[in-house]
């Protein structure tokens, strides 16, 4: 088994991605002065909600990409998941923000988490055919 330097090198960029988050959560805590929960603020919850979804999607993510590099994978395929999930975990948070049923909401919110479950699938079924 091989390092997952190329997934190690992503991670790294998804941990500051996911440092962002935190502090556009805490930035959000205290101007609206809320310590615990949301404060019954949408903007706070939907910032809450962003970091909350990066948190639940992205490890698990990362652990099916670095299993199928660390197995020998293919790099083209490793790199272009890891490029999708960056880029996918950027838009989410953007479409979080944008208003109800706006073409940025969709585009951005949506478009970001389905990018996401994508790249959660393909390196799944890559991982399975390669453990065949």
């Amino acid at each position: 088994m091989i390092l997952p330097t190329t997934t190690a090198f992503y991670a790294a960029i998804l941990g500051l991605i996911y440092v962002g988050l935190s502090g556009w959560v805490m930035g959000g805590r205290l101007t609206g002065n809320v310590l615990f929960g949301d404060g019954g603020q949408d903007a706070l919850q939907r910032r809450i909600r962003s970091h909350a979804n990066f948190i639940e999607y992205v490890p698990f993510a990362l652990g099916l990409i670095a299993l199928y590099e660390a197995g020998g994978g293919s790099q083209g395929w490793v790199r272009s998941l890891l490029i999708i999930l960056v880029i996918a975990r950027i838009l989410h948070p953007i479409g979080m923000l944008a208003g109800p049923n706006t073409p940025r909401q969709f585009a951005c919110r949506g478009g970001g988490i389905l990018a996401t479950l994508a790249v959660m699938a393909g390196a799944a079924v890559l991982l399975l055919l390669q453990t065949r």
